[in-house]
């Protein structure tokens, strides 16, 4: 009994002590990611003349290709990256050398402007949520913060909720809304850690992997069968020319990366669907060398089960693979750490002035 009581001390301990330091990232990097959930539909009602078109959907893939196929020969070697339409951009971006965005119509292939300060917000937005803004180690500050919040705040949260709760759920889930203020703030700490600790553990998951994906890859080979699939598709043309002037028979061609001096392959990354849709993620990333051979090329339909399952953790993070109601449950989920970090910080307080 002595050392069960001892184990539940050390429990709390752990809980408020990494709440109160990793529980500022969390909330950090929860609010910064709420927002960036609904960037797509900001993006494109702060920029129409950049980002949307009339009729994309009356635009085929061969249009597509003529044009970024035009614009990359009318610019040349200035070009580092050529965007197709992807997401909220219908439009064809070029990120030139300089550092400069160029939009271009993807039909006409007419000019409509450079970046916008709002499209940088959401960049900027992004690499704090991703970094804090701090280069080089600022990716595994944060993605080091998100495991300990998951296994450590997370789950010694849930922990101390059912020793309390496991006999009775209808308390561990009620709010007296018309309660004093301490319980009051008690029953929002209580109620909200436990009612999104499965969307938050999911997100937190996979929002690690963007840094420590070679783990988790690695991992997930485990999964994978003994015979590797091996891929057999007669449409792939290793010529550049044709690969910019014939579309893929399954997926749509979304970037392509030139040669640069830490990469000398011309990269293509194609997608199956443009626009946000629910559902898996299905990709293909080809690399071609300066001299038309293929140096690496990864399918999601011939790809090995590890390799799938990553290709899902950018959807399941952002909600979209379960679509709008994902979506909205990501958004809201992203606000419950300020909340259990700031009622947290307060029944800490409350504890304090008690003893």
């Amino acid at each position: 009994m002595n050392q069960l009581l001892h184990f539940n001390r050390t429990i709390k301990k752990i809980h408020l002590w990494l709440g109160i330091s990793c529980g500022l990232l969390a909330s950090i990097s929860g609010l910064t990611g709420s927002l960036y959930v609904w960037q797509p539909e900001l993006s494109s009602a702060l920029n129409p003349k950049l980002l949307t078109v009339s009729e994309i959907d009356t635009i085929s893939e061969e249009t597509l290709l003529q044009t970024a196929s035009y614009l990359m020969k009318r610019h040349k070697d200035s070009l580092i990256r050529i965007n197709l339409p992807y997401r909220e951009q219908q439009t064809v971006s070029l990120i030139f050398e300089n550092g400069e965005t160029h939009y271009h119509h993807p039909r006409t292939a007419s000019y409509l402007g450079t970046k916008s300060v709002s499209i940088q917000f959401f960049e900027d937005l992004l690499n704090i949520h991703r970094t804090l803004g701090i280069p080089k180690i600022g990716k595994y500050i944060m993605a080091s913060s998100t495991i300990i919040f998951l296994l450590s705040i997370l789950c010694t949260g849930i922990y101390i909720w059912w020793k309390a709760y496991g006999n009775n759920l209808k308390r561990g889930f009620t709010i007296k809304w018309k309660a004093k203020k301490k319980k009051l703030n008690y029953d929002l700490h209580k109620v909200l850690g436990a009612s999104f600790f499965i969307p938050l553990a999911l997100i937190a998951f996979s929002g690690a992997y963007f840094t420590y994906n070679s783990y988790y890859k690695a991992a997930f080979t485990l999964l994978d069968s003994s015979k590797r699939t091996q891929n057999n598709n007669s449409d792939i043309q290793p010529k550049f020319t044709e690969l910019i002037r014939k579309p893929d028979s399954i997926y749509a061609l979304r970037a392509i990366y030139f040669p640069s001096k830490n990469n000398k392959d011309f990269h293509f990354r194609y997608i199956q669907d443009r626009f946000i849709e629910p559902g898996f993620r299905r990709s293909k990333e080809l690399k071609i060398t300066e001299t038309d051979q293929i140096s690496a090329l990864t399918d999601y339909y011939t790809d090995t089960n590890s390799n799938k399952i990553a290709a899902q953790f950018y959807p399941i993070h952002t909600g979209e693979i379960a679509g709008l109601l994902g979506r909205i449950i990501v958004f809201f989920s992203g606000m419950v750490p300020i909340t259990l970090y700031i009622t947290g910080f307060r029944m800490y307080f409350i504890g304090r002035k008690k003893s």
